[in-house]
């Protein structure tokens, strides 16, 4: 595959993935009401950021997740005003699934599919474990700081969306595995697995 093509089909594949993390938020979540007039929920779209990372790579992965959810987050009433910290907490999302699939385990030069599943399932709990400690931890602060909630009100969101955030995290591994561990050797035989070394 020479190297303009490569570059678009990783363009279009990012616009993809970006497209199902906007809609698995926005259409599958459930939405838990907060005091204030806040929300946190249970969603898939994580899943789809890390999927992105495993299949596109750090860069283009995190780059799907962080666009999807964050237009999903801007066209939300309630979570507007949440829309920059979730573009950079989904960017980093992809950013470590990506560094722990192809720069540590190299995952996109093997054949072993033994060896690609259990790093695919690292690789994303990697991911999400940045986010089931750094999404509450950066909301508290952001909500507090830059929203100038009340210290024991951003204390109660910050404690539901841990639960919250975990649940979501568990869900999306096992998704994860199942999705990328049946998409990759599809697009490896059909010439659509873009090159992420």
């Amino acid at each position: 595959m020479d190297k303009k093509r490569d570059t678009l089909l990783k363009w279009t594949q990012t616009a993809l993935l970006a497209a199902l993390c906007f809609v698995s938020f926005t259409f599958l979540q459930i939405k838990i009401p907060m005091p204030g007039g806040d929300a946190t929920s249970l969603h898939i779209g994580n899943a789809f950021c890390v999927l992105a990372a495993l299949l596109l790579g750090g860069g283009y992965g995190g780059l799907a997740g962080a666009v999807g959810m964050t237009i999903a987050d801007i066209l939300d009433p309630i979570y507007i005003v949440g829309a920059p910290k979730t573009f950079v907490l989904k960017l980093c999302i992809g950013l470590i699934t990506g560094f722990v699939a192809h720069r540590i385990a190299k995952i996109g030069s093997s054949h072993d599919p033994k060896y690609i599943f259990k790093w695919s399932v690292i690789a994303s709990v990697c991911g999400l474990a940045f986010n089931v400690i750094f999404d509450p931890l950066v909301g508290y602060f952001y909500k507090m700081w830059i929203l100038g909630q009340p210290q024991e009100m951003a204390s109660v969101l910050a404690k539901w969306s841990t639960a919250t955030t975990f649940v979501n995290a568990v869900v999306s591994v096992i998704l994860v595995a199942l999705l990328y561990n049946i998409l990759r050797p599809a697009l490896e035989k059909s010439g659509l697995l873009a090159k992420t070394d």
